[in-house]
This record gives structure tokens, sequence and C-alpha cells, in this order.
């Protein structure tokens, strides 16, 4: 868009109307002798301390801390071990195709009393022959206070597939993967037994 040019009237407006005016935030003066400046002789210039650093940032706001773990999740952790069972009925079991025989939520219960109960579900699954269960931990609330000590998010769903790798339950599981949505996604796990011999 081009502009036009104004007309000697509307020129003369211009100028009444800029000379009524103020500034609203009035700038200082330009003196350029306010930015001359001596420049310091060469020699080696002193390291800056901590302190230092600290005392020239005086007004920068502090940014609350965020925790960074360099672990992968315990649901990758899971899904990177290896396949040790039928390709074919791993790839079922992953689109949710395969259903669960039994079914153990530990909603709600302590590490102390989801242990034993983990162990009973899964002896016991395994010796009534058995082989795909669900294992529901949820997926956990977060609890963490900012505290010096973190809190893990979903203590359970982190402590279940570390339980399923140590004896006894170790030599009843073939593998553990996490659910598929339609069996509770991130908060479930498939466990599959071996067969009972």
């Amino acid at each position: 868009m081009t502009r036009r040019k104004l007309h000697p009237e509307e020129e003369e407006l211009w100028r009444r109307v800029a000379s009524k005016t103020e500034r609203l935030h009035p700038q200082p003066k330009f003196d350029p002798e306010d930015f001359v400046t001596q420049t310091p002789a060469p020699g080696p210039r002193p390291k800056p301390t901590f302190d230092a650093v600290r005392t020239l940032t005086p007004s920068m706001p502090s940014r609350p801390t965020t925790s960074v773990s360099l672990t992968p999740s315990i649901t990758d952790q899971v899904r990177a071990q290896p396949i040790q069972m039928d390709r074919k009925a791993f790839d079922q079991l992953k689109r949710g195709k395969l259903r669960p025989e039994g079914k153990l939520d530990l909603h709600g219960m302590t590490l102390d009393r989801a242990h034993p109960a983990l162990t009973r579900f899964v002896l016991g699954a395994q010796s009534q022959g058995k082989r795909l269960v669900l294992v529901v931990t949820g997926k956990g609330k977060n609890r963490d206070d900012g505290g010096p000590i973190p809190v893990r998010h979903g203590v359970l769903r982190h402590q279940v597939p570390q339980w399923l790798s140590m004896q006894p339950l170790a030599s009843a599981v073939l593998q553990v993967t996490p659910a598929h949505l339609r069996h509770g996604g991130g908060g479930a796990y498939y466990v599959y037994l071996r067969r009972n011999r």
C-alpha cells in the first residue's frame, strides 16, 4: 500500500496538533559526555567467583527446580526387555487381543501388603494352569512435596516389575509388558506365566 501525500491544509492541521502534544514517557536528553568511558590498562583479569556472580545478579528471580531423570521410565524399561514368549502371541498381547485369565488390583495397597498379595496371586495362577494374568497397579499420585528426598511417582507401578523379576516369582513369570489401553494402559501390566510342570 502506498501512502498518499498530505494536502497543505492537512499538513497545517498536523503541525498544530503536534505542537500541543506532550510525550507520555519523556526521555532524558542525550549527553555524549555521559557515555565516555575510560579504557582500563591491559592486564590479567581476575576470575569471577561464585559469590561475585551471585552479587552481580541479585535481581534474578529464583526458578523452581525441576527434576531431570536420565534413566528411562519404568514403562520403557519393561518394553525394552527381550521377548521370551512366542512372537505371534506377544504381538496379539500388545494389541490387547488376548484376554487375561485373572486380575489382581493393587490400588490403595501399601508395599507391605502388595508384595505378598502379588506373590500369592502369581503363584496361585500358575498352579491353576493360567497363562496370562493382569496386575493393576494404578498410575500413582504425585506426592512429592519438594523436600530434599525425592518421592517416586507411582511406587507400585515401579516396584511390581522388580518383584516379578526376583525369586520366587521369576521362575513363574515368562514375560512382563505394559497393558493395552483397554486393560489399564500404563497403570497395569500383563504377566505371561510359564507352563506349570
